[in-house]
């Protein structure tokens, strides 16, 4: 069966951190060790429980100054210097551009509630996808079966007629036992190989 959509990751694959310079700055300020900022942010009860949904953004953030001891003013200076060294991948935001109208894109992220108006409003992705599922929108994560279903479901497609991209194995696998033809992303050169091997049909 021929393919008709394709579904990529945000973080991680078509936006990545590649300058830690300023999440390496927090961390010496604070005594932790490299990659424990991150870590601090994503990998929380509380990151978690925003991902399905369940708390804002900011309640995250607040976990995050009361867990380092820092007041507002050095919060707001973390989260500037947290961001500032993500890049959008232009390679791979100009293929998904270009695979329209022939083939439907989706993205699909484990992300808080302001993710729609960082990923439309910063990134410009709403100009390259067709549909943008986000985990708290709609209280279920990857690799759960069902957020990959709801994806299908919005791009109008069955299982094997969808390619997903994703950084993390678990996700990818995640979406191989619903069906979909899973791409794990190591790096960009590699992923559009992979997806276009897909779209021929190999």
């Amino acid at each position: 069966m021929p393919i008709r959509a394709v579904i990529f990751d945000f973080g991680g694959v078509l936006v990545r951190t590649e300058d830690d310079g300023g999440r390496r700055k927090w961390e010496e300020r604070l005594s932790l060790p490299r990659g424990g900022l991150a870590r601090l942010v994503f990998e929380s009860e509380v990151s978690v429980q925003a991902m399905r949904g369940r708390l804002s953004e900011e309640a995250v953030w607040q976990y995050v100054a009361r867990t380092l001891g820092l007041n507002a003013a050095e919060l707001e200076e973390l989260r500037r210097d947290f961001w500032a060294g993500d890049r959008m991948d232009p390679v791979l935001f100009d293929f998904l551009r270009r695979l329209r109208p022939r083939y439907r894109t989706g993205l699909l992220s484990n992300a808080w509630d302001s993710a729609r108006q960082v990923f439309t409003g910063k990134y410009g992705l709403g100009n390259v996808l067709d549909v943008l599922v986000i985990s708290a929108e709609e209280g279920v994560m990857k690799p759960e079966a069902r957020i990959y279903q709801i994806a299908l479901e919005r791009l109008g497609v069955r299982p094997e007629e969808a390619v997903f991209v994703d950084d993390i194995e678990e996700n990818v696998l995640g979406a191989r036992k619903v069906g979909l033809h899973g791409v794990h992303f190591r790096d960009t050169e590699q992923v559009l190989a992979e997806v276009r091997r897909h779209l021929d049909g190999e």
